[in-house]
């Protein structure tokens, strides 16, 4: 697991307890709700939390609890509901990434919520959710080490050797025939596209409010 989140900005390991480790603390650099001291709910950049391995573990399901103020319906003070039924094929690091999407508001389940307050809240507002959409489990690429070549998948093996093997029949084909000469400098001639004709990203909202949640959210 410490492997998988190396150099991943959106989640990091911040401190282990025991040997092996019994106790987890993780922080998330990503956006999440909270209900400042004026009652508003507002936008928090960063959270802490804290993963106690129980006795049982993996047969039972670790204690998960938030050391920073979360508003979500299915956060409360002293924990975070990981679900009615613990799987223990679930990997550690799985239900980290889990948590993170909780956070975001990627995941959220208003059926059985610890915050009921948060739960009505997002039944009212989910046209704003998720609150962070950014992928919150770091990419599965690996960058191979020195001297070493990652495997290729199938499908992109079957696409090399298929460029391959049109290149080497062009070669052949060119040498043999003077015309193709002609037709292959032809093909490679091909100019890029125009800037013009590029596809244009367009801002959706261009004139957003930076902070929209104190002045756009409000507790019904």
């Amino acid at each position: 697991m410490v492997q998988k989140f190396a150099g991943w900005p959106l989640i990091q390991i911040t401190g282990t307890a025991g040997m092996p480790p019994e106790v987890y603390r993780f922080a998330y650099y990503i956006k999440g709700l909270f209900v400042a001291s004026n009652g508003e709910i507002q936008e928090r950049a960063q959270h802490h939390l804290e993963v106690n391995l129980s006795l049982g573990y993996p047969r039972r399901a670790p204690q998960c609890r938030m050391l920073t103020p979360v508003f979500h319906p299915n956060f409360d003070d002293s924990t975070v509901c990981i679900g009615d039924f613990w799987a223990a094929s679930e990997g550690l690091d799985d239900l980290i990434i889990r948590i993170g999407r909780m956070i975001a508001y990627q995941e959220y389940n208003t059926k059985s919520p610890l915050n009921g307050l948060a739960a009505k809240w997002a039944e009212l507002h989910a046209q704003l959710f998720p609150v962070d959409a950014r992928d919150i489990a770091p990419p599965l690429e690996k960058v191979a080490p020195a001297g070493e070549t990652l495997p290729v998948p199938a499908a992109s093996l079957s696409e090399t050797l298929r460029e391959t093997n049109e290149v080497t029949s062009t070669t052949a084909t060119s040498t043999t025939a003077t015309s193709t000469t002609a037709t292959s400098t032809s093909a490679t001639s091909t100019l890029p596209a125009a800037a013009s004709d590029a596809p244009k990203t367009v801002d959706a909202n261009p004139a957003a409010d930076p902070e929209p949640w104190t002045e756009r959210i409000s507790i019904e």
